[in-house]
């Protein structure tokens, strides 16, 4: 939501967080947490039907993230919770029910993170935040303001890893197990997972609105948008606009055409390789198996515009 000057510096503080080097350090981490996760659905759907949202898709993304940021394993559950009732203030209608559950997350995240910030001062390591930290006292002579910096990062990086990835993990899924003939083609072919990955961003973003500030006077699509008012780019129906893509509503892997899943220009999403690298990885994990997943009831949606969630996934091994 920053324009330049302010965010260059904070992008600035991040560095390039998710490069080749930091991407391999974390790959056999996801690559075990990811067939860890898969076996566990597979001993639960011997039993008949398993819950894929609960069981794989809601806790690889804050392993992942909670592993990077070093966080403790324990606090896991209470994060996913507070980031799924904190989206609501990011949709385009809350209910005030909605936006007062917002209100608390919000509040009780800012709890956290600042006293993660605190421990991080008096016991600072190798982690992201102390990282951060380091990188803001070299610039920002005040103490307090370079923590206030540190805690928006902390706090930014844990909403904007959980609810998004979990949704391109669970819509993943839910399409290959709705297009048996392309995961068939994926079993044979399993370079074209991240292929998979791309068109899954693509027909069914984790966020079908992306919000931007008009840093001055500018034409639109010959409407007037004047300097700092706000525009929300509806991202999920531009995926599927015919004059762009062929058969747009067709799930088709090899499509080449690029997407806006994670944004472009100087907002372009800094986690967009984690979770690329996440849910190839659960893709990958899921196929090396012979049993084909199969959805047994319809899924179950939180009723949003900006922030996709499937809440329940029930699946089925053929």
């Amino acid at each position: 939501m920053l324009n330049p000057p302010d965010h260059t510096m904070t992008r600035k503080s991040l560095g390039n967080i998710f490069d080749r080097h930091s991407l391999a350090r974390l790959r056999p981490f996801i690559e075990k947490t990811a067939d860890r996760l898969t076996d566990r659905f597979r001993e639960e759907a011997r039993q008949g039907p398993a819950e894929f949202c609960s069981i794989v898709a809601d806790e690889l993304p804050v392993m992942t993230i909670g592993h990077w940021m070093g966080l403790p394993e324990a606090d896991h559950g209470l994060l996913r919770t507070l980031t799924h009732d904190q989206v609501h203030t990011q949709e385009l209608f809350p209910s005030r029910s909605q936006l007062a559950l917002s209100d608390a997350a919000t509040a009780r995240l800012r709890q956290y993170f600042t006293e993660a910030v605190q421990e991080r001062r008096k016991n600072p390591g190798e982690d992201p935040i102390s990282s951060w930290l380091r990188a803001w006292d070299s610039t920002e002579p005040d103490r307090a303001r370079a923590d206030a910096a540190v805690h928006s990062l902390a706090l930014f990086m844990i909403l904007a890893a959980l609810e998004t990835t979990s949704h391109v993990l669970s819509a993943s899924v839910r399409l290959l197990a709705g297009h048996p003939h392309t995961w068939e083609w994926l079993r044979r072919h399993p370079e074209d997972v991240p292929r998979a990955v791309e068109e899954t961003l693509r027909y069914d973003a984790p966020i079908h609105m992306i919000s931007r500030v008009a840093s001055k006077d500018s034409e639109v699509g010959g409407v007037l948008v004047r300097e700092g008012e706000m525009v929300q780019l509806m991202t999920g129906a531009a995926h599927h606009d015919p004059e762009h893509y062929t058969d747009p509503h067709v799930f088709d892997i090899h499509r080449t055409q690029a997407h806006l899943s994670f944004g472009g220009g100087i907002h372009y999403c800094l986690g967009n390789a984690l979770a690329r690298l996440e849910a190839t990885a659960l893709l990958n994990s899921l196929l090396k198996q012979d049993a084909r997943p199969r959805i047994s009831t319809p899924p179950r949606w939180e009723p949003r515009i900006a922030f996709r969630r499937m809440t329940s996934l029930q699946l089925t091994l053929d």
